[in-house]
């Protein structure tokens, strides 16, 4: 599998475990009728943001063909797609408690998990013919 795809691919699955990883906020969080929707809204937007921090490190990884490298590039892709997020519900509205660093380290630890499997996993594009 192309670095691209590899990178989209777990970034997706990622970005799935840590949409869940909200179930560990606290139950506070998940109070009242409504929690189903608003887990499935954490899970879509984890999600969508692994998937666009996935393509980056897979076309960085693509790019250059550096371990380390790729593995700061997918944190640091992945710590700037979820920033926006996770500064909107640095004081959330309905538990009135900062989920700042709640969702800034899982979000970068699954972007270092892709810059990791990109650059050792991933298939390099071929060499084009001369």
């Amino acid at each position: 599998m192309n670095k691209i795809v590899l990178g989209l691919v777990l970034g997706g699955v990622l970005g799935i475990f840590d949409g869940f990883t909200a179930l560990l906020s606290g139950p506070e969080l998940f109070e009242g009728p409504d929690w189903v929707s608003a887990l499935l809204g954490i899970v879509a937007g984890s999600t969508f943001k692994g998937l666009v921090a996935g393509v980056i490190t897979g076309w960085v990884a693509r790019k250059l063909q550096n371990l380390p490298l790729g593995i700061v590039v997918g944190l640091f892709a992945s710590a700037l797609v979820t920033f926006p997020i996770a500064w909107m519900q640095r004081d959330n509205e309905v538990t009135h408690r900062n989920y700042f660093w709640a969702i800034m380290i899982p979000g970068a630890i699954c972007g270092a998990i892709v810059g990791f499997a990109t650059q050792r996993y991933g298939k390099a594009p071929a060499p084009a013919a001369a």
